[in-house]
């Protein structure tokens, strides 16, 4: 079955509350589980607690009678805290809150509600503590999630409802979404045959149906997990952290340039001659499933709903977006140049070695 098929299954199955897909028959459980056992040994993630990052973000564009802070939030598990890294500069939310505050010159306020190891049943709790703490809510929030629901064998249109539901209610209160969907947990170095290969598959189902949930409930996703896939194979020493599992400071720093792109076009803050679709990158319309499974298998592609397409026979449609991804060398020059560093003390927060937010004279947790 074609994984656009059964990503689409996944996510008719959690519009109706219904369980998880089975993948695996029964006579090979016995040799996953012991795969399973076998990479905890190795790979036991990090009991780091992650950096504060929380605060304000390029405080150079505060200028009397300038429009408040734009407020960005960070939901989801560990990768969305910034685990693994130990200065607050180096996690995505300082790394995105930089980007944005110097593309819309204006200041970012900083929330993290993530939770290191965290599945999706916990976002409903995390959606409460945005939405009712007492202030307006955030103009946009950036979800990652997916990880903790594979590996803890989460059934998967479970973890797709949970999500879907966060969602709706973030729109619902006029927040914009972007969801960064499952990464490639087959990309783990220390996990080998036959776990690699289901990991891999099961992070990618998740992600394409992750991704139709997502659209229809009126967020937009960007594919992490061939981001982190191949990358991550190629240059395990870099990108990885020390626990080999979570990502390096220049893992986050690869994962957020993926990322911001999308924030910034979800608040209309990105330049308007990328927004239309380029048939060069393979940009374009399909049903959103078809959408779904072609961005679970190539990483910083951006889906979003379509607009002003009526649905056709294979249901609704959704624009593909390949944004253009710099060096990172380049990224950083660029949000340098603009004033945009982090931490408002002068180092740069768009890169993997940003400033430490605890030593910004400005932020307020």
């Amino acid at each position: 079955m074609s994984r656009a098929r059964v990503a689409r299954r996944i996510a008719a199955a959690a519009a109706v509350g219904g369980g998880g897909i089975s993948l695996l028959g029964g006579a090979a459980v016995g040799l996953v589980l012991a795969e399973v056992r076998l990479a905890r040994r190795v790979v036991g993630g990090s009991g780091d607690v992650p950096p504060r990052a929380d605060g304000r973000y390029g405080s150079a564009f505060a200028r009397p009678g300038a429009e408040p802070p734009l407020r960005l939030v960070l939901a989801g598990d560990s990768t969305a805290a910034g685990q693994g890294v130990h200065r607050a500069g180096q996690t995505p939310g300082a790394l995105l809150a930089s980007g944005l505050a110097a593309v819309a010159e204006r200041p970012v306020r900083l929330v993290t509600v993530a939770q290191p190891g965290a599945q999706s049943d916990d976002l409903p709790r995390q959606v409460e503590l945005v939405l009712e703490s007492g202030t307006a809510p955030p103009d946009v929030a950036v979800i990652m999630i997916g990880a903790n629901d594979v590996t803890h064998r989460m059934p998967l249109a479970t973890s797709v409802r949970l999500l879907a539901d966060a969602v709706r209610q973030l729109r619902a209160a006029g927040v914009e979404v972007v969801v960064g969907t499952c990464p490639d947990l087959g990309s783990v170095e220390p996990v080998y045959q036959p776990l690699r290969w289901l990991a891999r598959r099961l992070s990618r189902q998740l992600a394409a149906a992750q991704t139709i949930a997502v659209v229809e409930a009126g967020g937009r996703t960007v594919s992490l997990g061939d981001l982190l896939g191949p990358e991550f194979e190629a240059r395990p020493r870099e990108l990885f952290g020390p626990d080999n599992y979570h990502p390096s400071a220049e893992g986050y720093a690869t994962a957020a340039m993926a990322v911001l792109p999308t924030m910034c076009a979800a608040l209309g803050m990105w330049p308007l001659a990328d927004e239309r679709p380029d048939a060069r990158r393979g940009e374009g319309f399909l049903p959103v499933a078809q959408a779904a499974a072609e961005a679970a298998g190539t990483g910083g592609t951006e889906v979003t709903a379509a607009r002003d397409t009526a649905a056709g026979p294979r249901g609704r449609w959704a624009l593909v977006k390949r944004r253009r991804r710099r060096p990172l060398e380049q990224e950083r020059e660029d949000v340098a140049a603009s004033g945009g560093g982090g931490g408002d003390g002068g180092n740069t927060g768009a890169t993997a070695t940003g400033g430490d937010a605890a030593d910004a004279a400005d932020r307020s947790a």
